[in-house]
């Protein structure tokens, strides 16, 4: 099996915001700088994963740009990023990024360290480690399966219905004002998208029961489906 950690460093390097391109390349041991404040995030699929970034240059400059705003956030920033790595990945779902402590992964044996170089100097570092994925698992029977299931039965999860998706600048969004309109990349009547945990699950029609909108639902996928 070829290891995909260098890929997902190659992707997510070409998208940081630098004004350089970024290299990545693998290194030995624990970086030389700070790992306590970087975007973390987890991967959950056919290959899971943790990921950390820990960006120098130019994160300084985004994140005094943006700390002034309730809008953008750095993990905003650098989200693009992560999700490109974990496209590599194969399919799954790339969990809610943040702002944490990564000392951890970065000092894990098992973690792959890249620094991400620009002109022969250090612009920050991403760290990769695998985990077991859920689907190489040991094959469960229906009956343990269902058993298992109803533990959960009353756990509450994230259900979003979204009806449209659209890319901006950072320089757009902070010029947003009351009275502006936001394209988005669906037309008028396509079925909007419901997602389960972020994770695509079904198709429906936006509708309105006892004046709140609601979504009636005309198509479940299958985990296949949801996954790509």
């Amino acid at each position: 099996m070829i290891d995909p950690r260098p890929a997902a460093a190659e992707a997510l390097a070409r998208l940081l915001p630098s004004t350089s391109l970024l290299e990545a390349i693998a290194i030995e041991g624990v970086p030389t700088g700070p790992t306590d404040r970087a975007v973390v995030a987890s991967f959950v699929g056919e290959t899971s994963a943790d990921l950390a970034i820990v960006f120098l240059d130019p994160v300084e400059t985004a994140d005094a740009a943006v700390a002034d705003s309730l809008l953008v956030s750095i993990v905003d920033v650098l989200r693009p990023a992560l999700d490109a790595a974990a496209a590599v990945l194969g399919s799954g779902v790339l969990g809610d990024a943040r702002v944490d402590d990564a000392t951890a992964l970065f000092s894990d044996p098992a973690t792959e360290v890249f620094v991400l170089s620009s002109g022969g100097s250090a612009a920050g570092w991403f760290a990769i480690r695998m985990r077991e994925s859920l689907t190489a698992a040991t094959p469960i029977s229906p009956e343990s399966l269902a058993n298992n299931l109803s533990r959960i039965n009353n756990v509450e999860m994230a259900l979003t219905v979204e009806i449209g998706r659209t890319r901006m600048s950072i320089r757009d969004v902070l010029g947003l004002e009351p009275g502006a309109v936001i394209e988005l990349d669906r037309s008028a009547g396509a079925p909007a998208d419901v997602l389960l945990n972020g994770r695509l699950i079904a198709h429906g029609e936006i509708v309105v029961v006892d004046q709140d909108y609601a979504v009636r639902i005309t198509q479940i996928l299958d985990v296949a489906e949801g996954l790509n």
